[in-house]
């Protein structure tokens, strides 16, 4: 079964789908390969929108593959991962057009960063979500956490990061991570929020997002984006991330 799958809609939509159920919508090497695929794709000037969602009623992506990732011991080997995938949610964040996060079921760890990199974010009723990578003895290492600080208030954010805790739909609506919970299937729910956005034209869309993204270049996302990646590669070489991971792992 292949761990992704791309789909252009007629309406403009192209949609990326996590399909890795049995591991709970992981992210492992072949799902990088997939995002970079489909924002390669999603340049083109037929697509209007890009969404993002899982396969599935039960997650949306657990982070990164620990089957793939706990093989990575030192700061050097973590930064490689870490900063390739950084790189992938900062063309996302920067893509030119409406992106939307279809929280499909849970979103946790570096679930919660790819969501964090898309415009909208949009649940199931009765998803949760947390960025519970301090439990694990490291911080978010993908760019989450400062595009985290850019898109909610200061205190929902650190409250987010600093709690490492899952979530219910009403609470995440309440800190204004989630913009709208749906009921029924993922896409069709992503296709119904996005519906207005995908009457315009495309140059009216790619004209608002660069409002947005000249901001963020302002404000140096970039280069926040890069030490976040730096400061999770040292925590993870450390002895307490690798006996939370194992603890993890036995479970």
């Amino acid at each position: 079964m292949k761990p992704y799958i791309i789909e252009e809609l007629e309406d403009g939509l192209l949609v990326f789908t996590i399909n890795r159920p049995q591991k709970r919508n992981a992210v492992s090497y072949e799902v990088m390969d997939g995002l970079e695929d489909a924002l390669s794709k999603a340049g083109r000037s037929s697509i209007k929108a890009f969404a993002i969602t899982g396969a599935g009623d039960h997650a949306f992506c657990s982070g990164g593959d620990l089957a793939s990732f706990h093989l990575l011991k030192t700061e050097k080997e973590a930064f490689e991962m870490l900063s390739r995938m950084a790189g992938i949610l900062k063309k996302l964040l920067f893509l030119p057009k409406p992106t939307v996060a279809i929280l499909n079921g849970t979103a946790v760890g570096g679930g919660c960063e790819l969501a964090a990199a898309c415009d909208y974010r949009i649940a199931k009723a009765g998803a949760k979500a947390g960025f519970i990578q301090g439990t694990l003895a490291i911080t978010t290492g993908w760019g989450g956490g400062t595009m985290l600080t850019e898109k909610l208030i200061p205190a929902n954010a650190m409250k987010m990061l600093m709690e490492a805790a899952l979530y219910s739909h009403e609470e995440l609506t309440e800190m204004d991570f989630i913009d709208f919970v749906y009921e029924g299937e993922a896409i069709v729910s992503g296709r119904r929020f996005m519906q207005k956005m995908l009457l315009l034209e495309s140059g009216v869309l790619r004209a608002y997002k660069e409002i947005l993204i000249k901001k963020w270049k302002v404000n140096k996302i970039e280069e926040r984006i890069d030490e976040e990646v730096r400061s999770c590669a040292i925590l993870w070489e450390g002895e307490s991330h690798h006996k939370q991971v194992e603890l993890f792992m036995e479970k």
